[in-house]
This record gives structure tokens, C-alpha cells and sequence, in this order.
């Protein structure tokens, strides 16, 4: 075993704190560099006892391995500054990771919305019935060197996912998102039919995506979905409080009843779509089935929690396909209470280009909050367009809060507060939370 010591370059990183855990947990050295604000992934780091250290150009030396997160830019960031000046080599993490996974069978979840909670479910699924290794986009890796398969989330994101040629992918949809990159849907799909060719043995698509019926591709293409159209369909497809049950056919032969403890139509698609790839590598349908309905969800994917009688649901939902699907999820578990949507609008090109998009699916709430459009550092012009633009779009009743005054949500009784968004949105919910404990400390 190599005992070169990996170098991360912004390690608190959702894929790259996961690829830290799994080379971790196969026995290399790891450490890495980052920012000192608190991000979600690092308490996973912290317990795994690996090495977290301040951007330093004392980080930088001739007996580690760089590996750089991708928003990291020698304009931006002193480690890469430093490295580039001084001739030090390093891999972007889609690097890295393409010829990584060259060491195993490998199987990528593509698709604009659903990657992490598929991903999640697969490796959920696998790694309880063989040793599997895999990288999730919630910052969970897994690694082990006895392995033979790899599951990973696969990103489309300025073309990340080029490198990577599995053998195995599931595409859940195509969609128009990250407009500061992408030009159209068409440009999207392009990049999807590019990684399409790469895939070596099966590509799984959701049968109902106008845009996937496009693709070709050398491997064979399995539609799955919930019409006889499809290779593999998801019949009798009941949804409850505690989750959703399906009967899975493949065309006319029925592979069995699955369970997964997950809301909204978009989580059945996910669950049928980890039972044709399984079913396609055979396994044991009934054991699939079985961990299936153990699935405990990933990190920021629908995560609740209850303060007194308050229902808070944490979401990483910032396009309005998923904010839609993530509503319709809390309806299908709380179906008596009123749904409170707390939304912070994901970078300004965002919500510039889908601004309608966004006004109709926060419609399917009953009541609307907004905070601050979140910027990132790569849009170089910000446009004009302000939350409250977005306000005006919405039909229900929404109000623009701040971080220092939450208060306003507390006008709802018997309600279930969906925080959603990719930027900080947590410290809207953590002052909300804060709010509601103090008030339920007085009350006692």
C-alpha cells in the first residue's frame, strides 16, 4: 500500500470529504485544507481522526498527493497559487476519481435532480448484501480494499463527469440548471449523451424524460418507470405516511413487492431504478427488498426533526423541479398539516433564468418564505433580479425574512417548516430552531 499522504484542497467539500473517508477507510493517509467555518461534512472527518488544517501554503510539500476541489482556482485560493507557481502537480477531483474507479466495476448515478438520494439508496442496498465501496454526494464515502464494485454519484456539473467511464450508470432525468455554465437544455443533454458513450455494460433512464428517449448509446438502455412502455415498471404503487410500496415487473415477469421508508413520486422512480440495476446484476430480490425498506435517507435530503410539536424538515432542494418533488413528499407524510415553504434562492444566474419556474413550484406550498438569494463566487455578474422580484411571482402568501428575524414563521399552527436551498439556509433554520426552544423552554 502506497503511504503517500492525499492532500485535499477544500476537503469540507460534499464529494471530496466523501472521497477523503473512503481512501481514509482503505488505509491511506488523509488530510486536508479548508475554510474554518463550520460545513456539514466535517464532523464525519472529525471522527474518522483525519487531519483538518487552514488554507497554508506550508500545506503544500513534495511528499503529498494534491487533490483540489473544483471551485478551487490559483485567482481564489493560496494553495493552488502556490502549487502552480512552484510546478506542484495535482488533480482536480474528477480527475482523481476517473481513474480510481478503473480498479473496480463500477456504477454512477447521473441525472439533473435525484443523484444523491439515488446514489444513498443504492449503496444502502449493495453494501448490506456485498462489499461495496462508494462515494455519495452528502459527503459519506465508503471504502474498503476488498472490493469489487464502486457506486458513486456522478456529476454533470461544467462536464465533471467526462472522465468517468463505469460500467453500469442510472440518468435520472435532464433538466436546465447551473445557467452560469450550461447555455440550454440542449446543452445539457449533450453532455448527458457524451457520458452516455463512455458507459461499457447498462445505462438505466427514467422512461418519461422527453430528453432521455433521445439517447443512444453502445450499452444496452433499460426505461424504467411506471407505463408498459417501459423495461422496468413499478405497478400498484401505493404512498403513506411511512412510505411508499411498489410491485416491480420486468416487461411481464414480476421480480417482486419492494418498500422504501422515503415520500414523493420521485423516490419510487429512485427505489425502481435500484432494483433494475440490481435485478440486472443479480441479486437476490427479496434481500434487496429487505435493506431497501431499511433505507434511513442521506444528509440534507429530506431530514426532520421535531422541537416540541414542530415538524422542521432540512432539504438541499435549489431548482424548482426538486423543490416541487420535496412539497409533494411532506404532503404525502403529513397530509393534515399546513406545509411551510423557507426557500433561499441558489445563485443569481439561477433564479434569474428560472424565476417563473421557481414562483410555480413554491405555489404548491401553503405558505412561502424567502431569504436572501445566496451568490456564489464564480458568477461574475450578479444581474439586477433581488428575492423580492421573486416574491411578487408567488400566488400564496410569502414574505422575504432575515437571519436575524425569524419570528414571522411563527404565525402557523399545526404546520411542518421546509427549509430548502444550497447556500446557508441552515442559519435560518438554526435561528428558527433557536426561536422555537426558547419558547418551549418558557412554556415549561
Amino acid at each position: 500500500m502506497s503511504q503517500k499522504t492525499y492532500h485535499f484542497i477544500g476537503i469540507k467539500g460534499s464529494g471530496m470529504s466523501a472521497l477523503a473517508l473512503m481512501l481514509h477507510q482503505m488505509g491511506h493517509k488523509v488530510q486536508g485544507s479548508d475554510t474554518t467555518d463550520y460545513y456539514f461534512t466535517q464532523r464525519g472527518l472529525e471522527l474518522a481522526g483525519i487531519e483538518l488544517l487552514p488554507f497554508d501554503v506550508k500545506n503544500i510539500t513534495p511528499d503529498v498527493e494534491i487533490i483540489a476541489g473544483n471551485a478551487f482556482r490559483e485567482d481564489n485560493n493560496i494553495e493552488i497559487a502556490y502549487a502552480d507557481k512552484n510546478g506542484y502537480a495535482y488533480s482536480r477531483y474528477h480527475e482523481f476519481l476517473g481513474k480510481f474507479m478503473r480498479n473496480f466495476t463500477s456504477i454512477g448515478v447521473a441525472g439533473a435532480h435525484g443523484k444523491t438520494s439515488t446514489t444513498g439508496l443504492l449503496a444502502h442496498v449493495m453494501s448490506h448484501i456485498t462489499d461495496t465501496s462508494y462515494l455519495i454526494g452528502d459527503g459519506t464515502g465508503r471504502g474498503s480494499e476488498k472490493s469489487n464494485l464502486f457506486v458513486f454519484e456522478s456529476d454533470e456539473y461544467e462536464r465533471h463527469f467526462l472522465p468517468y467511464h463505469p460500467e453500469y450508470t442510472i440518468i435520472t432525468n435532464v433538466d436546465f440548471d447551473h445557467p452560469d455554465y450550461f447555455t440550454s437544455v440542449d446543452d445539457v443533454f449533450d453532455a448527458f449523451q457524451e457520458y452516455a458513450n463512455q458507459v461499457t455494460k447498462g445505462i438505466f433512464i427514467y422512461g418519461d424524460d422527453k430528453y432521455l428517449q433521445k439517447l443512444t448509446a453502445k450499452a444496452p438502455i433499460y426505461r424504467y418507470g411506471f407505463t408498459d412502455q417501459d423495461d422496468y415498471i413499478a405497478k400498484n404503487v401505493t404512498r403513506t405516511t411511512s412510505g411508499s410500496q411498489f410491485t416491480a415487473y420486468f416487461h411481464d415477469e414480476k421480480i417482486g413487492e419492494f418498500m422504501v421508508p422515503t415520500y414523493g413520486k420521485h423516490n419510487v422512480l429512485n427505489a425502481l431504478a435500484v432494483v433494475a440495476v440490481t435485478h440486472q446484476n443479480g441479486f437476490d430480490d427479496k434481500v434487496v427488498a429487505e435493506n431497501m425498506a431499511t433505507f434511513a435517507g442521506v444528509k440534507r435530503r429530506f431530514t426532520e426533526k421535531l422541537i416540541g410539536e414542530q415538524v422542521i424538515i432540512d432539504d438541499f432542494a435549489h431548482h424548482p423541479t426538486e423543490i416541487e418533488a420535496t412539497v409533494d413528499a411532506a404532503r404525502q407524510k403529513y397530509p393534515n398539516k399546513e406545509i411551510v415553504a423557507v426557500f433561499q434562492p441558489h445563485t443569481f444566474t439561477r433564479t434569474i433564468a428560472l424565476i417563473d419556474e421557481f414562483a410555480t413550484s413554491l405555489n404548491q406550498a401553503d405558505a412561502v418564505y424567502l431569504a436572501q438569494i445566496y451568490g456564489s463566487a464564480r458568477e461574475v455578474d450578479h444581474g439586477d433580479v433581488k428575492v423580492e422580484d421573486l416574491a411578487v411571482k408567488i400566488a400564496k402568501p410569502t414574505q422575504v425574512i432575515t437571519v436575524d428575524n425569524v419570528s414571522p414563521l411563527l404565525d402557523h399552527d399545526n404546520a411542518v417548516y421546509v427549509f430548502m436551498g444550497a447556500g446557508d439556509i441552515q442559519k435560518y433554520e438554526y435561528a428558527f430552531e433557536t426561536l422555537l426552544s426558547q419558547l418551549t423552554n418558557n412554556v415549561q
